[in-house]
């Protein structure tokens, strides 16, 4: 079996090298008697399926080369199982890359990465049971004897989940401060940064329009 330890993308904008070191490594991946424990240990007769939490990012380690095979035959098990409620994605995250060979260029999707399955689930004794005996899958991302979630910050670091921002109020659109020193004052809205999750508007100050940037849940729509 081939580990590939070094998780750093080939690409820009879905992870780097300072984000991986903040979650070290991806928390490492034990393998053997300490994860299989945790299906030993808690094992609740009948295996109920159904969920019971809330469903959060877990990363499964697989063999190298057998990332998309875990993937898809985890998500035939979800299907046939009818396992959608418990078990809710299923991810191998990928990248388009340009490569030249012979002088020609060429496209070509790549394992951002390699020997890991990213699966958002409630975990219970039967979402570890069928992730865990997929064929191909080795154990569960984490330092003890149960799978440890990923956190928000490190599924957005990662780019594992996009979550769309809904504003009440669009650029061009007049708004009121709701926060801060500036609490109560009316400004235009100039530009939205929902990366970033900043808003620019401008405001009237000593009789001169000012821009200023606030945060995306400091300013209200004036109806």
């Amino acid at each position: 079996m081939s580990e590939d330890n070094n998780l750093v993308p080939t690409g820009d904008g879905t992870c780097n090298a300072e984000n991986i070191a903040d979650m070290d490594s991806l928390r490492s991946i034990p393998m053997g008697n300490n994860i299989r424990a945790f299906g030993r240990n808690n094992m609740i007769s009948g295996k109920s399926k159904q969920p019971n939490g809330e469903a959060k990012w877990y990363v499964a380690h697989t063999y190298s080369g057998y990332e998309n095979k875990v993937a898809t035959d985890l998500e035939k098990a979800i299907v046939n199982q009818n396992l959608s409620d418990m078990i809710q994605q299923v991810k191998v995250p990928t990248e388009t890359v340009v490569e030249l060979k012979d002088g020609e260029e060429r496209e070509v999707e790549k394992k951002i990465f390699p020997g890991y399955v990213f699966v958002k689930m409630v975990l219970n004794d039967a979402s570890w049971y069928i992730v865990r005996n997929v064929r191909g899958c080795t154990g569960f991302a984490g330092a003890s004897t149960k799978p440890i979630p990923l956190t928000d910050k490190e599924v957005e670091k990662l780019g594992i989940e996009v979550k769309t921002i809904k504003l009440s109020y669009d650029v061009g659109e007049s708004v009121k401060i709701m926060q801060g020193p500036l609490k109560n004052m009316v400004g235009r809205v100039s530009d939205i940064n929902t990366k970033d999750k900043l808003v620019t508007i401008v405001v009237s100050m000593f009789g001169r329009e000012t821009p200023v940037e606030m945060g995306l849940n400091q300013i209200e729509p004036i109806n």
